[in-house]
């Protein structure tokens, strides 16, 4: 197996796991180490099952059975111990018998409880389980010195995956990052399938080769020029300047559990340049938080913008964003309605001012994965377009875009590049 493997294999532990991209043989190896792990268990005169799982399994031939048979087969010291059936894998050595079991952890995780002594639970492709799914199946693999194993390529930074396994690491972890580079036996056909994607795809080729966040998504609005500002150095450290205007752009949301989220972004018009000085998100909130954010930051004296309804009254309090925020002490400009059409004008505008802007890299990070994942949604059986995706992007998105529209309807000569006197 690829040397960087060995240590997560060796020794105690409670969980065993490898995430990052493509081409990198975590799926091989953890294959045939369940194999070993089922013989070393009917040899020691255990009986059990090892169970193979993924969030969603519709058959077999969506499962990791085919990995598990080929790497038994492949092992000559170890084929002969497997007795191994279309449907099934078992082994045939030892004064034990383990059996390997495939499950959808979305459809059969509360059945897995009936299933007798899980010994080993290896969850393939585990971004997409759910924090609901995996506290569920952890308390089933309860036998004594059971393991669980974990093999994913990273998408979202809040994936219930990546929360539990990477961001809340304990003693008992054992977890690696593997990526192609890792891999001794990196394949010639791999190879050119990765410098394809590096010359033609560029804005996914860190999420399938490197084991970086999804940051972009191919077909995403502004998947292109955001790749651009990476590409151009336009991604980095940013500074405000004092002596000119700031303006804090809101996608207005509300308060309690389902309610939409507010986002801002903090920005500056600097000639014909933008500089993307921060951006803030925060779902359920009361505008109080909003604004403690703002004043922790030093926006006090930042222009807010609002959509159009930031000027609407709620329906409870009988107030508005927009005198809520005067109150407050803090100037406010509202943009009229945009009409029908409304969604694609911002794309559009955000499209046009992508190649003037400079995002500032660490306060900006998460406003960008949204602007990246940004998308149209797809009515698949009928292969066309509706609009964007309401969805967790959708309100930086939407702000960002206000943003834009705000700056293409500033007068021509606050975009002017600003002339500097030379002093005698």
């Amino acid at each position: 197996m690829p040397p960087k493997l060995i240590p997560v294999f060796t020794g105690t532990a409670r969980y065993r796991g490898a995430y990052g991209g493509r081409g990198s043989g975590k799926t091989a190896s953890f294959a045939l180490m369940t194999a070993i792990r089922a013989y070393q268990h009917a040899m020691a005169g255990e009986s059990g099952i090892i169970l193979c799982g993924r969030e969603f399994l519709n058959s077999l031939d969506d499962s990791s059975m085919g990995e598990i048979k080929a790497a038994i087969r492949e092992t000559e010291w170890l084929a002969p111990h497997f007795d191994i059936g279309e449907r099934y894998i078992r082994t045939k050595s030892g004064k034990g018998r383990v059996d390997f079991s495939f499950a959808g952890l979305r459809t059969n995780v509360d059945s897995l409880k009936s299933k007798s002594r899980i010994l080993l639970a290896w969850i393939d492709e585990a971004e997409t389980v759910t924090s609901l799914s995996w506290s569920k199946l952890v308390p089933t693999v309860r036998a004594n010195n059971s393991e669980i194993w974990v093999t994913w390529n990273p998408e979202r930074e809040q994936s219930a995956t990546h929360q539990r396994f990477r961001a809340n690491m304990d003693d008992d972890m054992k977890i690696v990052e593997l990526n192609w580079r890792d891999n001794p036996w990196f394949p010639a056909v791999l190879e050119a399938e990765r410098q394809r994607d590096l010359k033609s795809r560029p804005e996914e080729y860190d999420w399938v080769w490197e084991g970086d966040f999804r940051k972009l998504v191919a077909g995403a609005y502004f998947a292109k020029g955001l790749t651009e500002a990476k590409q151009q150095n336009r991604i980095g450290f940013v500074a405000p300047d004092p002596l000119m205007t700031t303006r804090a752009y809101w996608d207005i949301g509300g308060t309690g559990a389902k309610a939409d989220a507010c986002a801002i972004w903090i920005a500056q018009f600097i000639g014909t340049e933008i500089r993307v000085l921060d951006h803030y998100e925060a779902v359920g909130q009361p505008l109080a938080t909003h604004v403690e954010w703002l004043r922790s930051k030093g926006y006090d004296k930042a222009q807010m913008i609002l959509p159009h309804d930031g000027a609407a009254h709620d329906k409870v309090y009988k107030v508005t964003y927009e005198s809520a925020l005067r109150e407050a002490g803090f100037a406010v400009r509202v943009i009229p309605n945009m009409g029908a059409g409304a969604a694609t004008k911002r794309i559009e505008a955000v499209r046009r001012i992508l190649p003037q802007c400079r995002f500032n890299e660490t306060t900006t990070q998460g406003g960008r994965e949204a602007l990246g994942w940004y998308h149209e949604k797809q009515d698949e059986k009928r292969g066309i377009g509706l609009g964007p995706d309401h969805d967790w992007s959708s309100h930086s998105a939407d702000s960002f875009g206000l943003l834009a529209v705000d700056y293409q309807q500033q007068p021509t000569s606050t975009r002017q590049p600003i002339q500097y006197k030379r002093l005698r």
